[in-house]
């Protein structure tokens, strides 16, 4: 009886922090209170009947219905029920009780709860319960529950007058509210283009963001628009048009997606007389013991320098990845333009105003004669079904190993027979030297490139080279090599837009957040983490984004750092490689200037990062190379050897930019530009400038390999003079570690890169 007294009392406690309620003391008062009028006698003596008012809950203290139709709306309160009869105890219908926001809450506060626990659970009962519930002790009820268990409650007593305990129904259940978040739904509607937008290039990003795992990864925010960090106004009408064009028009990745345009069929039939007509294959069946090699086509749109479109090209390459060394082929090297090559030709030609010309020749390797014995499957949409006839190639094709040496051996003989030299610092580029009439011609493959200040002597070279191997003439150098080629006064502006747009589209992050740094500060990545599941796709971006360092020195130390983990990817390998797109996305027109004003003059800035790998504990090595303002020469690379100290390691990254220098005056010389003057090599380290001076520092050189005193060697001869820099100005520095934003954009000015896409 104690026990029911003290929840009585709690329960009027509870009532009086709760507003103005019925009191327990008065029920005929409360009923009154309840029916909505009062009987309450007449100042005058007589007894008045006011008029009806609206009722007041007293459950939840609204107006306009009763405390019954509350429970039917709401139903009952998740607390457990006193049973009256048990224990003699009165409870008023209209028991006050706080008003309640959701069911989902309970109906007393904790410690209330736990008062009323206390209470009924007590290891000493009071006299009235020992006696009637000896054999049946009160089991405490527990009020939180989870979920998925359904909320026990006290129900009326049994036969013996003890109470029971039930489980409610499902429809009653209370619990506790759930803190977890529910999952995000994600729309699956088809984001395109509008069709009245296809004629146009559209800066805007329309792809969805990249598949989540959870909603958890889900990132906040709608897609950040190309807009944001493109704009085209900086450039001339015409050039706008090309960029334009680039992008207006997509090249089908398979056979059956070029099946679909007439253009594309036209174009693979016409690949396929092109290669009958120059007896490059015959067919006929496939000898015993033999395996034919498979094929399939590549297409590619060939344009002018206008923008315009010059043709469709559909190339049939051939498998040469299953071909057998010694049984298919034997020697495969072929020399190609060195990059380097490229920019230092485009950075002389800025200064001395030199034409430039790009010719495309056709079907260049089936000038190649073929060796081997080589089988080849029919080309996909040119056999017909149950046929088993096969192609025996007469001449060589594309894909095959030593197709690209068989061509080169074609054209740099015609080249020479034309009156041509070749370097020897790049043999891939060809002089013709006549006073002060100079024609070069830079060999990529079946890409070529003409430079020159003798127009007539370029028109010749072009008829020749067209009579030879039938050429087309694409005029004016605009796009080489996937590199967008801007020519104005100030110089020759050299970026990779479009490739750089293609790799966001291709990883879904066109409308990614930006970030300004490509890497986080001091961010060293090793062998921890989740392997992934799919470790092509993470190969596969940097991969790219290696061919994207052609011009964007600002993301080498990233992209060789990302690289060393090609075998065995891991989680925050790919991580590093996603924040590198979020960086590229910010700046997808940045690139170099080579500046038309810039000097002669070579420049070096050399710089390492003391055991900075935490696997092998080996050093990083950076340099970069100007010709005059212009960056021609770039390297991130780690050392083949542990370096016992930061002097050590300095002066070995002294000795590999050393090695660059003496290259890079060989292939100016060839050039036309002859550099007698030392090249300046800036080190921030006074000890390896030491070493490198003079041969007094025995205990720190005994163990150093000989080719290091290269150094030595070639500041005696004249060939370099070293030139000490303080760390914070030393450019190489960007090469060597990941910085942070205002260190990294401080260095990033200073290497010569621009951003005319820039928003102004």
């Amino acid at each position: 009886m104690e026990s029911m007294n003290s929840i009585a009392a709690i329960a009027n406690h509870q009532s009086s922090n709760s507003g103005p309620q019925i009191s327990l003391t008065n029920p005929t008062a409360a009923a009154a209170n309840y029916k909505g009028h009062s009987n309450a006698p007449h100042p005058n003596g007589g007894q008045k009947f006011h008029k009806k008012i609206r009722p007041r809950c007293s459950y939840c203290d609204q107006i306009g219905h009763s405390r019954e139709k509350c429970y039917k709306l709401h139903g009952y309160p998740a607390r457990p029920t006193i049973p009256s009869q048990a224990h003699n105890v009165e409870v008023p219908h209209s028991l006050p009780m706080q008003p309640i926001v959701s069911p989902s809450h309970p109906q007393f506060t904790p410690e209330q709860y736990q008062q009323i626990l206390s209470i009924i659970g007590n290891s000493q009962p009071s006299a009235h319960l020992a006696a009637t519930s000896e054999s049946h002790p009160v089991i405490p009820v527990p009020i939180l529950e989870t979920v998925d268990s359904p909320v026990p409650s006290i129900a009326s007593p049994n036969s013996n007058g003890s109470p029971m305990l039930t489980n409610q129904s499902p429809e009653t259940n209370i619990s506790p509210q759930n803190d977890t978040a529910p999952p995000i739904r994600q729309s699956t509607r088809v984001r395109q283009v509008p069709a009245y937008l296809h004629d146009y290039e559209c800066s805007t990003a329309m792809l969805p963001p990249p598949p989540r795992k959870s909603s958890a990864q889900v990132s906040p925010g709608f897609p950040i628009p190309l807009s944001n960090y493109l704009n085209y106004s900086k450039f001339s009408i015409a050039h706008m048009s090309f960029i334009a064009a680039l992008s207006l028009e997509k090249e089908p990745t398979s056979f059956t997606m070029a099946m679909k345009h007439a253009h594309w069929r036209d174009a693979m039939a016409t690949e396929i007389k092109a290669l009958e007509d120059n007896d490059t294959w015959v067919l006929t069946n496939l000898p015993p013991g033999k395996t034919p090699i498979g094929c399939k086509w590549v297409f590619k749109i060939k344009r002018h320098s206008d923008g315009t479109i010059e043709r469709y090209k559909a190339r049939l390459v051939a498998k040469g990845y299953t071909q057998q060394e010694g049984l298919d082929y034997h020697d495969t090297f072929s020399p190609v333009a060195k990059l380097t090559t490229l920019r230092c030709l485009l950075a002389i030609a800025a200064i001395k105003h030199w034409s430039l010309h790009q010719l495309d020749v056709h079907n260049a390797f089936l000038h190649g004669d073929l060796n081997e014995e080589i089988f080849m499957s029919l080309p996909p949409g040119f056999h017909r079904k149950g046929e088993t006839q096969v192609c025996r190639l007469n001449k060589s094709l594309y894909g095959l190993k030593q197709a690209s040496r068989q061509w080169f051996a074609k054209i740099s003989s015609a080249l020479l027979e034309a009156g041509y030299s070749q370097s020897k610092a790049d043999y891939s580029l060809f002089m013709n030297k006549k006073g002060d009439h100079c024609t070069f011609v830079l060999v990529y493959v079946d890409d070529i490139l003409i430079a020159g200040n003798d127009d007539q002597a370029i028109s010749c070279l072009k008829a020749f080279l067209h009579q030879r191997f039938r050429i087309k003439d694409l005029g004016q150098l605009k796009y080489f090599l996937g590199i967008e080629i801007a020519r104005s006064k100030s110089g020759i502006f050299l970026n990779q837009r479009k490739y750089l747009l293609d790799i966001l589209a291709d990883a879904g992050y066109l409308g990614s957040r930006g970030c300004e740094f490509p890497m986080e500060q001091q961010l060293k990545l090793d062998h921890s983490g989740v392997l992934l599941d799919n470790p092509s796709r993470y190969r596969r971006l940097v991969g790219r984004l290696l061919y994207l360092t052609i011009t964007r020195p600002d993301i080498v130390y990233a992209v060789n750092n990302l690289s060393q983990f090609m075998h065995e990817p891991r989680q925050p390998h790919m991580d590093a490689a996603l924040r590198l797109l979020r960086y590229l996305k910010t700046t997808p027109g940045e690139g170099i200037l080579l500046s038309s004003s810039s000097s002669l003059q070579l420049t070096c800035y050399s710089d390492s990062d003391w055991a900075s790998c935490p696997m092998t504990r080996r050093s990083t090595t950076g340099f970069i190379t100007f010709l005059g303002h212009s960056p021609i020469s770039w390297k991130t690379k780690k050392q083949v050897t542990v370096s016992r100290s930061s002097a050590e390691a300095e002066y070995r990254s002294m000795a590999t930019a050393t090695c660059e220098i003496t290259w890079l005056k060989y292939l100016l010389t060839d050039l036309g530009v002859p550099h007698h003057q030392p090249v300046a090599l800036h080190c921030d380290n006074q000890a390896a400038m030491h070493i490198a001076a003079n041969p007094v520092f025995h205990e720190r050189t005994k163990h150093i390999e000989l080719d290091c005193h290269l150094v030595r060697e070639k500041i005696l001869q004249g060939l370099i003079s070293t030139v000490h820099v303080p760390s914070k100005e030393q450019c190489a520095d960007i090469f060597t570690k990941a910085l942070g934003r205002d260190q990294f954009s401080f260095l990033k000015s200073k290497l010569g890169m621009i951003n005319p896409h820039a928003p102004t």
